[in-house]
């Protein structure tokens, strides 16, 4: 237990980043402060809010990192608060990464969607806000310009034109059907146009329909014709804004205790979209903590995130200057932050605002739905009002390979996504999902009893009547038998609302009858359990099929078999290379590209 009278003694008038420390170490809250000693002592003076109470009353150690400035501290504790996910910080619940449209390097450069830009030699174009808006500006930009989207194996071991020529989606440059100067003046169009230049674009392709025309090439001078009108179209579908700034556009709104920031892209003068975050907040966070805990995480941890020239915001920041500073030293250029605005950027920030009140009230209704499911099911089984955790249960395999199980959370909020757990099983009779479902119950609530996790008031198995036994006679062995145990088993048909609800009283297996209201939960439950199953078991089974394959090669070790696979993309291209394609990857001599071509091609 920390001595306070000495630490704070001890303690500079410098910046720095603190974090507050359980008696097992875990860190409950990371705060950044221009002077720690004042900041640091502010907790431990008069009476501290219900939210700091809270982490204080736990408190046995503090942590000190001293920075050179304010600027260092924001950046550490930004960088702190997304690796350690304290209990007490305001946490983004979304932090996928975001797509980019990327156009590699090629005698004939493919264009693709991408997430990461390391190890990628080429264009990028975004980030975009959501997967959604990239793919359909991928889709228009392939229609328009016809550029190939195929993998380079595939595209070198193409004899005749794929699906993708047939549907008028692109040129086949990979059997010679357009030169490489015609086809790199369609990526030049594209490159033009993802930059904002599309006016120069069209100019281009008038002046070029005009000559085609005039030299009484008709069937060139149609096919520009209909590359300006499938220009007009994208025009018409994208809103161009004017100049070619880069600008982000973040409101916060709250409302019922729920609080929305919305984030609208602008880049090269085009209107991306927008996306919604719901950060995990407590009651006392105001509007202004969620905006900095927002800007700190989303823009200063992440580095395929670079911040806009302009953050236009609807709340006044206190720290304005210092974000401005970190947001500038991040992305080596001048960042403004502006809340005044007028003209476009006004109806930009009210479009933001818009849509963050939209999002908020589909947010509202759909938790409202939930909790009138958990309500129900809790009328339905005769439990408390208090019992609001469900865990859910399913395992995943292919005729006993690479078996996976899964474990998923809700409570009346929705999905608890930090506490699934996915479990590799091992050590049984191959397709023995008895055995599978046991070993997984078993590892699950042994951890629970030792105080490693939360106990739920319901478990949900997917399976019948032989599941549910396997079930109860593992709660019985860890002697946990005051959880509501269920089972829910499709009819042969396998239509969803023909399911069997299954519950053990005493020995005896019975059915069980629950409102639409409740089964609704119940079944969202299991396909969220099977979903996250098949997902890892799929992953892992590929992975399997793809070491083993390789493991066979002697000569080919697990370096050489990562190069090979990242090289070409995965086993399957692996497999369509060239003896000639394979000795061109680094580390692989031309006897050894044989020897992995002839093993490849005659294994069964």
């Amino acid at each position: 237990m920390i001595d306070l009278n000495n630490f704070l003694t001890t303690l500079p008038h410098t910046p720095g980043v603190y974090q507050m420390l359980d008696a097992k170490g875990t860190t409950l809250y990371v705060g950044k402060a221009r002077n720690l000693k004042k900041r640091v002592s502010s907790y431990f003076r008069g009476t501290p809010d219900p939210k700091t109470q809270l982490f204080l009353n736990q408190l046995d150690d503090i942590s000190i990192t001293l920075t050179e400035t304010e600027t260092d501290a924001l950046l550490l504790e930004s960088n702190l608060i997304k690796r350690l996910k304290p209990r007490y910080n305001i946490l983004l619940r979304d932090d996928k990464s975001y797509p980019y449209i990327f156009i590699g390097k090629h005698a004939f450069p493919r264009m693709d969607l991408v997430r990461k830009r390391a190890d990628k030699s080429g264009q990028f174009f975004g980030p975009f806000p959501n997967a959604s808006a990239a793919r359909n500006s991928l889709r228009l930009l392939q229609k328009t310009f016809l550029l190939r989207q195929c993998r380079d194996s595939f595209f070198q071991s193409r004899t005749r034109p794929c699906l993708q020529y047939q549907i008028k989606r692109c040129t086949a440059p990979c059997v010679g059907l357009i030169s490489e100067e015609a086809y790199n003046k369609d990526v030049q169009h594209a490159l033009l146009f993802l930059e904002g230049k599309d006016e120069e674009v069209m100019h281009e392709l008038v002046e070029k329909m005009d000559l085609a025309a005039g030299a009484q090439d008709y069937e060139r001078a149609a096919h520009y014709r209909d590359q300006i009108a499938q220009l007009r179209i994208v025009q018409a579908q994208q809103y161009i804004t004017r100049g070619s700034s880069s600008e982000d556009v973040v409101v916060v709104q709250q409302q019922q205790g729920i609080m929305c920031v919305e984030l609208v892209m602008i880049r090269q003068g085009q209107l991306l979209g927008s996306r919604s975050f719901f950060p995990k907040i407590s009651a006392l966070d105001t509007c202004e903590d969620v905006l900095m805990a927002f800007i700190g995480q989303h823009y200063l941890t992440k580095i395929d995130i670079k911040p806009p020239q302009q953050l236009i915001t609807n709340i006044v920041l206190s720290e304005q200057a210092l974000i401005e500073a970190a947001l500038s030293a991040h992305a080596k250029a001048r960042v403004r932050v502006r809340t005044t605005v007028r003209g476009e950027r006004l109806r930009w920030l009210n479009m933001a605002e818009r849509n963050g009140q939209n999002a908020l009230a589909q947010r509202l209704h759909s938790e409202a739905t939930l909790a009138a499911r958990f309500a129900a099911l809790q009328d339905d089984l005769g439990l408390p009002a208090s019992a609001q955790r469900i865990e859910c249960f399913d395992v995943s395999h292919t005729l006993g390979e690479a078996t996976v199980a899964s474990c998923v959370v809700f409570g009346p909020s929705g999905p608890i996504k930090t506490d699934y757990r996915r479990y590799n099983i091992t050590g049984i009779t191959p397709g023995d999902d008895y055995a599978a479902l046991q070993q997984v119950l078993t590892r699950r609530y042994t951890r629970i009893k030792t105080n490693e996790g939360v106990l739920p008031d319901i478990i949900l198995i997917d399976g019948g009547r032989g599941q549910l036994g396997v079930a109860q006679h593992v709660l019985e062995e860890v002697q946990l038998t005051d959880i509501c145990l269920l089972s829910i088993s499709k009819d042969t048909t396998r239509k969803s609302g023909l399911e069997t609800l299954w519950q053990m009283v005493g020995d005896d297996y019975q059915t069980r009858e629950v409102s639409v209201t409740g089964r609704h939960l119940l079944e969202a439950l299991r396909d969220e359990a099977h979903r996250f199953a098949i997902t890892a078991h799929r992953k892992k089974r590929l992975q399997a099929r793809s070491e083993s394959s390789l493991e066979l090669i002697p000569g080919l070790g697990p370096v050489r078999r990562r190069t090979l696979l990242r090289h070409f993309g995965g086993l399957q291209e692996v497999q369509a290379a060239s003896i000639e394609m394979l000795a061109k990857v680094p580390g692989i001599s031309q006897a050894l590209a044989e020897q992995i071509y002839h093993a490849l091609h005659h294994q069964d």
